[in-house]
Formats: structure tokens, sequence, C-alpha cells
């Protein structure tokens, strides 16, 4: 996934109200930018970080800008979680995720379950529906070499909730699918993180029980594109 545009080099100043950041420019402008991530953002909010933005295409819009990326430490990170159906959409397209081969139709934002809305659905004539779930994911806690990755960074009822849909799924015969996507190039392995969400963790090792995959897979991200990079180990729990 490419950016349309060239993005804006800033620092972030804070992050709050949970959808708008303020950033200060190269040139010293302080500009109030769209922040589309709904998390705590916990490790990817520092304020002083180097941070990009995207111009609104909509010269009316009220917000000029969207926060992107930030840099953690020698990483980028992706923050912007309305790209990353996307991201992994054109993932499975070309043929990065082996695990999501063999399908020949691929829709988005099928309703299904209770009033919801599945990510990714896969279908094919030789293979049971898959309904896959993405879940941005940017949360790094601890900083050793095993580069350990968490979800999620905030209690998500609404997570919870596409757990036990996923479930459902797998019970009427289709596959599920719980695909983590990690904005950031320095992970090695994934886990939930139980002790920020306890509802979430016990719900995520029934849905596995019931026959819910897991895959979770880095991105690989420059200042112009994003795309899958590879997977990583998911631990059931957290060593």
């Amino acid at each position: 996934m490419h950016y349309p545009t060239k993005l804006i080099i800033g620092h972030l100043i804070k992050r709050y109200k949970r959808f708008l950041a303020d950033v200060e420019l190269e040139d010293g402008t302080i500009v109030t930018a769209h922040c589309p991530n709904s998390g705590s953002m916990e490790s990817v909010k520092t304020p002083g970080a180097k941070v990009w933005l995207s111009p609104a295409k909509n010269k009316n819009r009220k917000l000029k800008f969207t926060w992107e990326l930030i840099q953690v430490r020698d990483t980028l990170v992706g923050i912007n979680t309305n790209l990353s159906n996307k991201i992994v959409v054109e993932g499975i397209e070309n043929g990065l995720i082996p695990e999501l081969d063999g399908y020949t139709i691929l829709t988005q934002e099928v309703p299904y379950g209770q009033n919801s809305r599945i990510d990714i659905l896969l279908r094919s004539p030789d293979k049971p529906d898959c309904y896959v779930e993405v879940k941005n994911t940017t949360l790094r806690r601890q900083w050793n070499k095993e580069g350990l990755v968490e979800f999620p960074d905030a209690v998500t009822k609404r997570g919870t909730k596409h757990l036990r849909e996923l479930a459902e799924m797998v019970k009427h015969g289709n596959r599920s699918i719980m695909f983590f996507l990690v904005q950031r190039e320095d992970a090695n392995r994934f886990c939930i993180a139980e002790d920020i969400d306890p509802e979430y963790g016990a719900t995520f090792k029934e849905a596995i029980k019931c026959g819910v995959e897991v895959l979770c897979y880095t991105c690989s991200l420059t200042t112009e594109r994003i795309k899958i990079n590879s997977a990583i180990d998911v631990m059931l729990t957290k060593k």
C-alpha cells in the first residue's frame, strides 16, 4: 500500500481526546491532526517523537492532516488502523499470506453475526467460507531481543464480541481467522495482553479451542508505503 501523497514530517506534542494529536512541523507551525486510532496507543505516543502526517485530500476538511507514522527508537510504526484491512487485502491478492491462498472471491465488510461486519470474507467453490477479522497491533512494552508485541492496548468489548462471532462461524462449518497485523518491523513474537483485558484473553483461548485460527504478520514500512512482511510466532501465554 502506497501513500497517495508525500507525507509531512513533524514532532509529536501530544495525543488527546482519542482522535486528536498536536504536532509541530519542521517549520515550527503547530497543527492538530486526526489520530485514526481508538486504542490507548501505549508505547507509540511519546511526546517529541518524530511523526509523519498525510495531508487531507478534501480542502474543506476541518483537520487538514492525518497522523500516519511514528518513529519508536529505530523503527517506524504505523498507527492508522484504517489502513489495516487494505494492507491485508493487498497481501492476500499478492500471494504474501500462504495460509490464505486458494480462494477465488474476496469481499469486504460483509454482514455476519450480531450486527457485525467481517473485515474480509474469502470464498471458493471447493472450500468452506473463510471469515477474516483484522486487528491492528502496535503495543510493545518490553525492549529485549524477544521483540514481543501484544494486543489489545486497551479494553475492547467489540474485539471480544468478534472472537465469539468467529467461533460461531466455525461451529457452522466455516473457517475463521483472527489476523493480527503488526504495523512495525521490530516484532518477533506475539501474545495477548491479558493484564490489560482479561475478558479478551479468556475469550481468545476459548475461540482457539473452538477452532478459530490465529495469524500474526509484521509489516515492512517506509514513509512511502506499507506492506505485509512475515509471520511471527503466536504465544498463548506470556513467558
